[in-house]
């Protein structure tokens, strides 16, 4: 993938995450995507676990993009996520393959417990 192109994926990537327009971003996810969050030990595995861990996530979000590079099959982005009035600024590693995005690994400040979920789409580890 060329500069640009990465780039454009992975902002269209958080696009479509603020628009809540979960079959647009699933279609940027490969099919055996891996998410993951090392301070909470959670991952999540392939396209449609990913978009309900997405989907699920509790509170009034919101996520703004502040600097995104890109460049062949790796990109990163700079995030402020708001949840119910908080900031919590991240990073975003992607991997990206065949133009789409085959791996996720979010990076947060401080280690924290993750909240209650409905769903058994999660690893801990």
């Amino acid at each position: 993938m060329t500069t640009s192109a990465a780039h454009e994926l992975i902002e269209a990537y958080w696009r479509h995450a603020q628009a809540r327009d979960w079959a647009a971003f699933g279609a940027l996810l490969a099919d055996d995507v891996l998410y993951e969050v090392p301070q909470t030990r959670e991952r999540v595995r392939g396209t449609a676990n990913v978009v309900e861990f997405n989907r699920t996530y509790p509170g009034d979000w919101r996520a703004e993009p502040r600097r995104i590079v890109g460049e062949g099959e790796h990109g990163a982005s700079w995030v402020d996520f708001h949840v119910d009035g908080t900031l919590a600024t991240g990073v975003t590693f992607f991997e990206l393959r065949d133009g789409r995005i085959a791996r996720i690994t979010d990076w947060w400040p401080e280690a924290y417990e993750p909240p209650a979920r409905m769903t058994d789409k999660i690893e801990r580890y």
